[in-house]
């Protein structure tokens, strides 16, 4: 699907980053925390996948139909990364936070909150899984994710998080709106 075709689903703002400025943090239960800049990743292996991403609400929302596409995704694989950081015992789940933001409201009370999706320990160690910085051949879109976006090949597209901003090994399951 070329790229300004592929649908787009955002929950919060679309944050428009400076990949100069842009850097991602990896935290939590980890021997070494780690923060790395766009050139960081891309001196890593680069490593591409074909996959068709769908939107977890595709036909299922009176306003969403053919929220799905294929593409060519590069980008570094996320395993080393996590191997390099040495993800501690404890650290069950690893939750991927973006950069884009909104306000949610509990007991009354409004909060802020970053857009977040986790998987287990065990998942995000899969190979497949990129952090990825092009699609089709050229620079991740801002709509898409610029500058960097997890792809994880199997899951529904929320869990793909765009502009990808932290990464952090939690001791429990972790839970927000999206997430439960």
């Amino acid at each position: 699907t070329p790229n300004n075709q592929f649908f787009t689903v955002g929950h919060y703002d679309k944050p428009v980053l400076d990949s100069a400025a842009w850097h991602l943090q990896i935290g939590g239960l980890v021997q070494q925390p780690m923060t790395l800049t766009l050139a960081d990743l891309r001196a890593r292996p680069r490593q591409e996948v074909t996959f068709t991403l769908e939107c977890s609400g595709n036909n299922g929302l009176p306003f969403l139909t053919g929220a799905v596409g294929n593409a060519t995704w590069a980008g570094t694989p996320l395993a080393p990364l996590l191997q390099q950081a040495g993800v501690l015992d404890q650290g069950i789940e690893v939750v991927f936070f973006g950069s884009d933001m909104g306000t949610e409201e509990v007991r009354e009370i409004k909060m802020p909150q970053h857009f977040a999706r986790s998987m287990s320990v065990a998942d995000a160690m899969d190979p497949k899984n990129l952090l990825c910085y092009e699609m089709n051949g050229e620079a991740l879109p801002q709509m898409h994710g610029f500058p960097v976006r997890l792809i994880a090949p199997g899951w529904y597209g929320i869990a793909n998080v765009k502009w990808l901003q932290h990464i952090e090994v939690l001791p429990t399951r972790y839970e927000n709106r999206f997430m439960a």
